[in-house]
């Protein structure tokens, strides 16, 4: 895995803020005949499980896979509070430790830019199956929003060298729908063909204080020491109540963007 951020730092509030996973992501993919009953899948990247667990209730083998010991800890009790028996492993996307060609899905939310891709991709090329399905699939809030707006403005002095996009999207010149357009080539190098490839929109409600919450656990939050979090957050809540008042609930406009890819 690529340096990054240290989401572990932050599990607490990521398991709170990070169950954004909308109704109508399956939905497309059903559209599309993609099917979780009776498959295994490896949701690689997991995190805190929410993925994973939606994917599990609709009657799949899966398994969840990731770097950090306190997010998977998350998404543990998460899974036991659900009645949900899922496998989660300690691993990595570059180094899964998972069997060779034993999946007929891979999937991977809001992780993909996180990755050493040419690792990641030969790895998957290792435990997905014959004309198997990768699903890589991003979401997160759109930026236009008089909220996000005011966010960003208390947040920057707190962030060394500015807001930027996460992980690997900050370094591309050119993204279709938040994609950078050098990772379809890179599919394409490595087998895997793209299917489809789409993006809708959605909308998740928060109260000052959830808001908070979703914003510490954005990766450039994970890199400032725990008492400049602490200053932040309050800076940000302070703000939040001054502008908007108390009681407010803020309706926030989001995405997701979904690729279909089939291993050749």
């Amino acid at each position: 895995m690529m340096n990054g951020a240290h989401f572990g730092l932050v599990a607490e509030s990521y398991s709170r803020s990070r169950n954004d996973i909308p109704h109508q992501l399956f939905e497309s993919l059903q559209l599309r005949n993609i099917y979780f009953a009776g498959k295994k899948v490896a949701d690689i990247g997991c995190g805190t499980g929410v993925l994973t667990r939606k994917i599990k209730i609709r009657n799949a083998q899966v398994i969840g896979v990731d770097p950090s010991p306190q997010l998977l800890e998350k998404a543990n009790v998460s899974s036991e509070e659900d009645f949900l028996s899922i496998p989660y492993v300690l691993g990595t996307a570059e180094q899964t430790g998972l069997d060779s060609t034993a999946f007929d899905i891979v999937t991977v939310m809001r992780a993909w830019h996180w990755f050493d891709r040419e690792q990641t991709i030969e790895e998957i090329n290792r435990i997905l199956k014959p004309k198997g399905t990768l699903l890589i699939m991003d979401s997160g809030f759109l930026t236009e929003s008089t909220l996000v707006m005011q966010t960003f403005s208390a947040m920057e002095k707190f962030i060394t060298g500015g807001i930027k996009p996460a992980g690997s999207k900050a370094q591309s010149k050119q993204r279709i729908n938040g994609f950078p357009v050098e990772w379809f080539e890179e599919w394409r190098q490595n087998k895997f063909d793209v299917r489809d490839f789409y993006k809708f929109d959605y909308t998740v409600s928060f109260t000052n204080e959830e808001w908070v919450d979703r914003i510490e656990s954005i990766s450039w939050m994970t890199g400032l020491k725990e008492d400049e979090r602490e200053i932040a957050k309050f800076k940000l809540l302070d703000t939040l109540k001054e502008q908007f008042g108390e009681e407010v609930i803020h309706s926030v406009p989001h995405y997701c963007t979904v690729c279909i890819l089939t291993k050749q």
